[in-house]
């Protein structure tokens, strides 16, 4: 999209129920009715690297599914993010879901395709593993990013079964490949039992600082946002969420579920204290709908991914005025 052209926004709901036509994010134009796109909002339904409960790979069409209800202005960041830069639905990226070297490289393919034409990406997963190659194809085109991520787990294990390539092991391999900034990488709501006290002494090891659940609680949503901001400063930042970073009160419908989560209020309002950092694409991961009842996840989700694609698209704008 030019500078001078006007962005194409959601149906308009006053003129079409929310319930009714294509669910695209937020309703939003395919990629292929705009042409080019500031942020591509792109599905991955690929599940075949979880340890526990499968099904993430219907998580991207719940949240598009319960996104209906998203409206145009955010008024939490005093935004209207789809008519501030175009944002458009990209559809799914296809992974082999019986091979995940395959579906590794071919999410990596796709996502530096979508890269190369200017878009940042706004990703709906599946599972955690699709993270990797997020951040390789994000890496090629920023250099080593600063990696905010959201979850109840480390995600920096080493192997399962011998897998290298799994939702638990993605930031283990993004480190040894070089790809992260390890002086600003953060996970956020991290809590629960652990295979032993070696796993929190590796993750210190790649660089990772922690801020878990209960700093979330005692300490607050603006202070963890200030602390997170200084760590990050002015570096090109990756969010993921883990949508499990959330407690099962308010995401049921997800794979490896741990009690003694944050909110979805703590969450959001985390997110919207980041709004000055230079976020460059993110991810929501891990929304498995059949644990779901009455869209609490996916709801949650969707609400995650629209404070996310709001900051993207204020930077755009910003950027465009200057």
């Amino acid at each position: 999209m030019n500078s001078d052209k006007t962005p194409r926004g959601p149906v308009d709901s006053s003129r079409v129920p929310r319930y009714a036509g294509p669910a695209t994010f937020a309703r939003l134009p395919r990629l292929d009715e705009v042409g080019t796109t500031d942020v591509a909002v792109v599905g991955v339904p690929f599940d075949a690297g979880v340890s526990y409960r499968p099904g993430a790979r219907f998580g991207g069409n719940a949240i598009r599914e319960a996104s209906r209800l998203l409206r145009p202005y955010n008024p939490a960041q005093d935004a209207s993010p789809f008519a501030l830069a175009q944002v458009a639905d990209a559809g799914d990226i296809a992974a082999n879901p019986f091979d995940i070297n395959e579906a590794v490289e071919t999410i990596e393919g796709a996502a530096d395709e979508l890269l190369g034409t200017g878009a940042r990406l706004m990703t709906l997963g599946g599972d955690h593993t699709i993270a990797l190659p997020l951040l390789r194809a994000v890496a090629r085109k920023h250099g080593p990013v600063a990696l905010l991520h959201f979850d109840a787990h480390l995600d920096t294990w080493d192997t399962y079964f011998g897998a290298a390539y799994t939702h638990g092991t993605p930031f283990r391999r993004a480190v040894e490949e070089g790809i992260l900034d390890t002086e600003a990488l953060s996970h956020v709501g991290t809590r629960g039992p652990l295979y032993g006290k070696q796993d929190l002494t590796d993750d210190e090891k790649m660089g990772f600082g922690i801020v878990t659940s209960a700093d979330v609680y005692r300490r607050g949503a603006d202070e963890v946002a200030d602390q997170l901001r200084q760590r990050i400063g002015d570096r090109p930042l990756y969010i993921s969420v883990d949508i499990d970073c959330l407690d099962p009160a308010h995401a049921p419908g997800t794979g490896t579920p741990e009690a003694g989560g944050m909110t979805s209020r703590e969450l959001l309002e985390i997110l919207r204290g980041l709004a000055s950092c230079h976020l460059v694409s993110a991810d929501v991961v891990e929304v498995a709908p059949a644990y779901d009842h009455a869209e609490i996840t996916s709801v949650a989700a969707s609400h995650t991914a629209y404070e996310l694609t709001t900051i993207m698209s204020r930077q755009i704008a910003e950027a465009r005025a200057q």
